[in-house]
C-alpha cells in the first residue's frame, strides 16, 4: 500500500518546488532504501508540477472527466468505467523514476459525483501500484475535499515563517480537520528561513517537520526555466528537503508514527 504525502500551502510559498524536491529526494534514496515507484499528482489547477519536474503532461484528468460526462445516457455503467479507466491510463505521463498524473482545471457548476466516484475507485487502485504518492494541492485542498483520492498519511503545509504565513498555516490546519478523508499526520515545513532566525513560529497541534533555508540557487533555477533535477546536490534547500524525506518519510514511516 502506498504512503500518500499531500503538499499544501498558499500561492507563492514555494509549495510546488518543495513537492518536486520531495519527489527528487525519494528517487535518489530509492537505491538504498525500501522506496519504490513514485506517483506524482498535480492537483493544482495551475498545473506547474510537471514543469518543475521537467515533464510535459500528455493529458489531464479534467479532459477525461468531461469526456465521461458527455457520453450518451445509453452507455452502460461498465462501458463508462472501462472508457474512463482507459482515458486515465492514457493521461498518465511516464518519466524517469516517477509517473505524473495531472488533474487540470477545476470542476464546473454541474454535478460530477458519479465521475468522481469512478475517479476515486481508479486512483485507489492505481495508488496500490506505487510505494509513494505525492500530491501537490492548492491551498484550499479542493482535490482532497471532493474525496477523489485515498486517505492521506502525511499532510505537509509549506509556509514562510512570517505572520501572514502563520495565519495561512493555521487556516489550512483547521481546514484539514474538516476533510472528508482520514489524515494520519499533519506537519509544517517552514520554507525560505534565515540562518539568524533559528527559532521558527509554532502552531498549536501542528508538528514541525523541518526548516528549508532560503537558497538563491532555487530562485536562479526558476528564473532560468530549469527543473529541480538541475539543482546542485549541495543546494542548501534540497539538502534540507532530502534530510526531511530521509528522517520523516522513509526511515521513519509516517504510517507507524502515532
Amino acid at each position: 500500500m502506498a504512503t500518500t504525502i499531500a503538499i499544501s500551502g498558499k500561492g507563492g510559498s514555494g509549495k510546488t518546488t518543495v513537492a518536486a524536491m520531495i519527489i527528487r529526494a525519494l528517487i535518489e534514496q530509492s537505491s538504498r532504501s525500501s522506496a519504490g515507484a513514485i506517483l506524482a499528482v498535480d492537483a493544482d489547477p495551475n498545473s506547474c508540477l510537471g514543469l518543475t519536474l521537467g515533464v510535459e503532461p500528455v493529458g489531464t484528468i479534467a479532459e477525461v472527466r468531461e469526456d465521461a460526462r458527455a457520453r450518451t445516457p445509453t452507455a452502460t455503467g461498465m462501458d463508462k468505467m472501462r472508457t474512463f479507466e482507459y482515458g486515465l491510463q492514457q493521461s498518465l505521463t511516464e518519466a524517469k523514476g516517477f509517473d505524473l498524473l495531472t488533474m487540470g482545471r477545476p470542476e464546473g457548476p454541474d454535478c460530477y459525483c458519479a465521475v468522481n466516484n469512478m475517479l476515486r475507485t481508479f486512483l485507489d487502485k492505481m495508488s496500490s501500484q506505487y510505494q509513494f504518492v505525492v500530491i501537490d494541492n492548492e491551498a484550499g485542498m479542493e482535490h482532497l475535499s471532493r474525496r477523489t483520492t485515498n486517505n492521506v498519511d502525511l499532510l505537509c503545509v509549506v509556509s514562510e515563517p512570517t505572520p501572514l504565513g502563520v495565519v495561512t498555516t493555521r487556516r489550512i490546519f483547521e481546514l484539514a480537520k474538516k476533510l472528508p478523508i482520514s489524515v494520519n499526520k499533519i506537519g509544517v515545513m517552514w520554507n525560505r528561513t534565515r540562518a539568524e532566525s533559528a527559532d521558527e513560529p509554532s502552531v498549536d497541534g501542528l508538528d514541525m517537520l523541518g526548516r528549508i533555508p532560503a537558497d538563491a540557487s532555487v530562485l536562479e533555477a526558476s528564473m532560468q526555466g530549469n527543473t529541480v533535477f538541475d539543482l546542485d546536490a549541495d543546494s542548501a534547500a534540497f539538502l534540507a528537503v532530502y534530510k526531511i524525506v530521509e528522517d520523516r518519510i522513509i526511515l521513519k514511516s509516517v504510517k507507524s508514527e502515532p
